[in-house]
């Protein structure tokens, strides 16, 4: 209750899926044979099966953390139960070659436009297709789907997308935002005019079912996991050393706008997060950037 009503609060899907497990392995541990003795130990045991450095080990330790402090300050358990301060030593550092792979790789416009056009033509697969387009045009994360609307700019009057999501992170809350599409170009260089936004003010757009199960991502994944296009587009890009997966899509909507000149500040603030994130997250954000700048600035030598 504390933990979802109170504070930063949790919701429902959020504690089903990251806090409830933890909850219910440290239970059964302490409740075992040789229960650990000390917080170090518990939350060796509750993490140790995960890949050193990995995200689920980063959340299983600070869901088991927040619960431990709440039990020492709120519940009046010894002091000696308190979490470690700095988490890092029990989660580990991934190894390096795995680093760049874990939340997957952009993928070319084209082979996204191949993938849309192998979509069922049923009223789901439609619904899908449109799906896909609005995730590879704006940018958006699966979630951010259920939060997409159209505004009016009030000087001008012309519509604009608009995403009332905000992201929890350890950085803090993101804050709505303006989302600015970038269309994506075939292999033979022309733009795709898809009319999403104005198909969308005319309710043309159904979003799927992105509800069920343990969140919109894992709903998309589901879907697309049943695809052969998806499929194959899976084993395409293993085969080149990549991971496709459902933020592919967001991945590449990034690359697209640092490969047509749009600076990382202005890329972070239609993509949702801080200027920081956004340089440590792509890496071609900062280096393109540092490249156009050095560019810029000896072309005005060269050219005195």
């Amino acid at each position: 209750v504390q933990k979802m009503e109170h504070g930063r609060a949790v919701k429902p899907v959020t504690w089903d899926k990251s806090y409830a497990p933890v909850l219910a392995d440290a239970v059964a541990m302490m409740a075992g044979r040789k229960p650990p003795t000390t917080p170090e130990d518990l939350l060796d045991r509750l993490i140790r099966q995960w890949p050193t450095g990995s995200r689920t080990r980063q959340i299983r330790s600070q869901c088991l953390a927040q619960f431990l402090r709440h039990c020492v300050s709120r519940e009046r358990f010894p002091a000696a139960w308190a979490p470690p301060t700095d988490l890092r030593a029990h989660v580990g550092i991934r190894p390096t070659h795995e680093l760049n792979r874990s939340k997957g790789d952009p993928v070319e416009d084209q082979l996204i436009l191949n993938l849309i056009a192998s979509m069922p033509q049923d009223a789901a697969g439609r619904r899908w297709a449109d799906a896909l387009r609005l995730l590879a045009e704006l940018g958006l994360r699966p979630i951010e789907l259920l939060h997409l609307s159209v505004q009016k700019d009030r000087s001008t009057g012309q519509p604009y997308w608009w995403c009332s999501y905000r992201k929890r992170s350890g950085g803090g809350d993101t804050e709505p935002r303006r989302v600015h599409p970038l269309p994506l170009v075939d292999s033979d260089g022309q733009g795709q005019r898809w009319n999403l936004l104005e198909r969308w003010q005319a309710g043309l757009i159904e979003v799927p079912p992105l509800t069920s199960g343990t969140g919109a991502g894992d709903a998309l994944g589901t879907y697309l996991n049943r695809q052969a296009g998806w499929r194959s587009l899976k084993a395409l890009l293993a085969a080149r050393g990549e991971r496709l997966v459902p933020y592919s899509f967001r991945h590449s909507y990034s690359l697209r706008g640092h490969q047509r000149g749009i600076d990382a500040g202005s890329m972070a603030l239609s993509m949702g997060h801080s200027f920081e994130v956004h340089c440590r997250a792509y890496a071609w954000a900062s280096q393109s950037g540092a490249a156009a700048a050095f560019e810029r600035a000896n072309a005005s030598i060269l050219a005195a």
